[in-house]
């Protein structure tokens, strides 16, 4: 396993890092880190992608974000994860009170059958870089 203080060797491995907007430093010290998933209704799943979509690109421009996502799973259309990461206890409360979370949480609430979805927010002891390809030969 690799520390956190190993982290520029581990991403010098990958040139194109930074080609895509959707790109973050997951090596960056993270204090907080919230994973979600949400099953919606397969008729609201446009609303639900709308309303997340302007939140997501917001969130990543933020003060204190590290990293945020939010995704389909690949084996059900209308399942989807998030997560994020954030420097600390402070930028993650500005994100949840910024108007672009709160208007996005509205429409979802709202407006979308949500059919499951659970979330846990975590706060980080250690961060180590998981690299598991020296397991293979």
């Amino acid at each position: 396993m690799n520390t956190i203080a190993n982290a520029s060797a581990y991403s010098a491995q990958f040139p194109d890092h930074g080609q895509s907007a959707a790109d973050h430093d997951k090596n960056l010290p993270t204090a907080i880190i919230v994973t979600a998933y949400y099953r919606v209704h397969p008729e609201d799943r446009q609303i639900f992608v709308d309303a997340v979509i302007p939140e997501m690109t917001a969130a990543r421009q933020m003060q204190g974000c590290i990293y945020y996502a939010f995704a389909p799973d690949l084996t059900d259309p209308n399942l989807f994860h998030l997560v994020e990461g954030w420097a600390d206890q402070e930028a993650y409360e500005r994100h949840e009170s910024a108007d672009t979370f709160l208007t996005a949480l509205a429409t979802v609430v709202n407006n979308v059958r949500i059919l499951d979805r659970q979330g846990v927010r975590y706060e980080v002891a250690r961060q180590i870089i998981d690299d598991p390809r020296d397991k293979v030969s």
